[in-house]
């Protein structure tokens, strides 16, 4: 995988089940147009922030959850010649009613700049948005990797993180929006996968305690990063 899309999608709390039958029907022709992997995923531990959080980004209400998800690809020559032809799949139209609010869902495209670990099953996913200065890839990269490997030392199977290269502008919401990110400044999408809450609860206490998280500060502002717990709903690797 070098390229992925992210997406944060509002869902009402009891269409659980609806969303995932109709993310179910779409898997299979993504799959059909080059997708290597689609994922979704049930807020499960969505923080509240002051300024940005999750629910803020997508502007949920009481009554909708979020759902964190992605689509993996080979490519972005590949992904982007599927979105042109889906467009025209009658499959990918979606159903009546729709279980979402289709305009507050924020999607982007990313380039892959960090991996670690195989891409097997998932128990728990967590999810993080940033935005990080242009001219700080780099470091981004640097800091990925280093915190990347602390997470998999505490238990994590999987670090996966992105630089925003297709990230459009929204009407109601964006991604650019959902943290505030000023001119000079990419979207960030990245995630970590565990094998089970409990054995993410214990890495994440275990990292809170680890004086090499302060060493390897992350380039962005954290007063303005989303983070969030997720249960997987739906992977069509396992």
């Amino acid at each position: 995988m070098s390229y992925f899309q992210g997406f944060v999608i509002p869902v009402k709390r009891g269409e659980r089940d609806a969303y995932r039958e109709m993310a179910a029907k779409a898997a299979p022709v993504f799959a059909e147009h080059g997708a290597t992997r689609t994922v979704e995923c049930w807020g499960d531990d969505v923080m509240n922030g002051t300024r940005t959080d999750f629910r803020k980004a997508v502007g949920a209400t009481e009554e909708e959850n979020i759902v964190f998800s992605w689509v993996e690809w080979p490519d972005r020559a590949t992904c982007d010649k599927a979105a042109a032809a889906m467009m025209q799949d009658e499959r990918m139209q979606p159903p009546d009613p729709v279980p979402f609010d289709m305009q507050r869902m924020i999607y982007a495209g990313y380039d892959l700049d960090y991996q670690a670990g195989p891409a097997g099953p998932i128990g728990y996913v967590d999810g993080i948005v940033a935005s990080v200065p242009d001219g700080k890839r780099d470091a981004f990269v640097d800091t990925a990797a280093a915190v990347g490997a602390i997470f998999r030392e505490k238990g994590a199977t999987r670090v996966v993180d992105g630089w925003g290269a297709d990230v459009p502008d929204g009407k109601v919401t964006d991604f650019r929006r959902a943290v505030q990110a000023p001119t000079g400044e990419t979207v960030v999408f990245g995630w970590v996968e565990w094998p089970d809450k409990a054995t993410r609860d214990a890495g994440m206490a275990a990292m809170m305690q680890d004086d090499r998280m302060r060493e390897n500060a992350p380039p962005w502002n954290g007063q303005l990063a989303i983070f969030g717990g997720f249960a997987p709903i739906l992977d069509t690797a396992n």
